[in-house]
């Protein structure tokens, strides 16, 4: 009796896991390759939450995670590489100014999550302060550098009466032991650690002062053109993940560190704070939206900036066909 109540048992374990594996990884589903430019992290909590939902299989798609600190993602993505990433709009226009033939898809971030940040004590209250200080950025390339000079513009500060440093990926030691007396820094990031270190700070933020596109959901027209269908899955999916994570963040982070193993009870409560500034970076609207005005503006900019020289129709930029309004 107790072998076959044990068998039983038995069945029915193998049978649910069949049963789980078939709804994340479904029968056919189309194997897609997820450019992500960054180490795995809490601020990739909606995809995390997309995958773990079975979102993205409930598309038809098994995704793959590719990370890493690639300088040539939207390359990769304009050769067809990869057919998705998540970069930022300023890269897009850069590309698209380049030659490349890669298109926003879906808006993820609602704000350009780039600051500048300063200890209280420093006595940097305004942007007019940091004349003649030194502030570091970690390279003179990228989101930090391109937010750096559009803060600059906004703020109506010349580029050359402040001492800019490279420090790299060094921001909290360097402002910390006064090696610089501000930093461009990550919003979601550096500010967020300072402060649960104990520190009083001011922060200028970017998006007070000009606007840029920030991160969201970026393929290539080829992607587009021939297979419209599989970029509607993917937005929407991924969309799908923001607007759970929005719903429910608790949940959302318990799903987080499932994908970020070496986060233990003491780093979670950093990375949970963190996932609760980044909530005001990402609720919208309609979520996926793109502004048509924040993409003229970007393009205005960085033209200005002279970061392009070409002349680029910002509503070829990005799309809305694969949004619901």
């Amino acid at each position: 009796m107790k072998r076959r109540l044990l068998f039983a048992i038995l069945v029915l374990f193998v049978l649910a896991g069949l049963a789980a594996c078939a709804k994340t990884e479904p029968v056919g589903a189309e194997k897609i390759t997820l450019a992500m430019g960054f180490i795995p992290n809490v601020q990739f909590t909606p995809v995390y939450v997309a995958l773990e939902r079975g979102y993205f299989a409930e598309q038809g798609l098994e995704i793959v995670l590719d990370y890493g600190m690639e300088t040539d993602l939207l390359q990769r993505l304009a050769t067809g590489n990869v057919n998705f990433a998540i970069a930022s709009g300023d890269q897009v226009v850069l590309a698209r100014a380049n030659g490349l033939p890669v298109t926003y898809a879906a808006s993820w971030y609602r704000r350009f999550p780039v600051c500048v940040v300063s200890l209280a004590e420093s006595g940097i209250q305004a942007p007019q302060d940091l004349i003649g200080k030194r502030v570091g950025i970690p390279a003179l390339e990228g989101a930090s550098y391109i937010g750096w000079l559009a803060f600059l513009d906004g703020a109506g500060i010349p580029r050359e009466s402040v001492d800019l440093q490279v420090i790299g990926y060094t921001q909290v030691a360097s402002l910390t032991e006064k090696r610089v007396d501000a930093v461009v820094s990550y919003a979601l990031n550096e500010p967020v650690q300072l402060r649960q270190l104990g520190y009083e700070l001011n922060v200028f933020y970017l998006d007070e002062y000009t606007r840029l596109v920030s991160n969201g959901l970026i393929t290539n027209d080829q992607t587009i053109a021939q297979e419209p269908d599989l970029a509607q899955r993917m937005a929407t999916a991924f969309v799908q993940g923001i607007q759970a994570t929005l719903a429910d963040p608790d949940a959302a982070f318990a799903i987080t560190r499932q994908y970020i193993p070496e986060m233990d009870d003491q780093s979670a409560v950093l990375q949970r704070a963190v996932l609760e500034e980044c909530l005001r970076y990402w609720s919208a609207e309609p979520l996926g939206y793109n502004d048509p005005a924040a993409w003229a503006d970007s393009v205005a900019l960085l033209r200005s900036l002279g970061l392009i020289t070409t002349d680029l129709a910002p509503e070829t930029l990005y799309t809305n066909a694969f949004v619901t309004p």
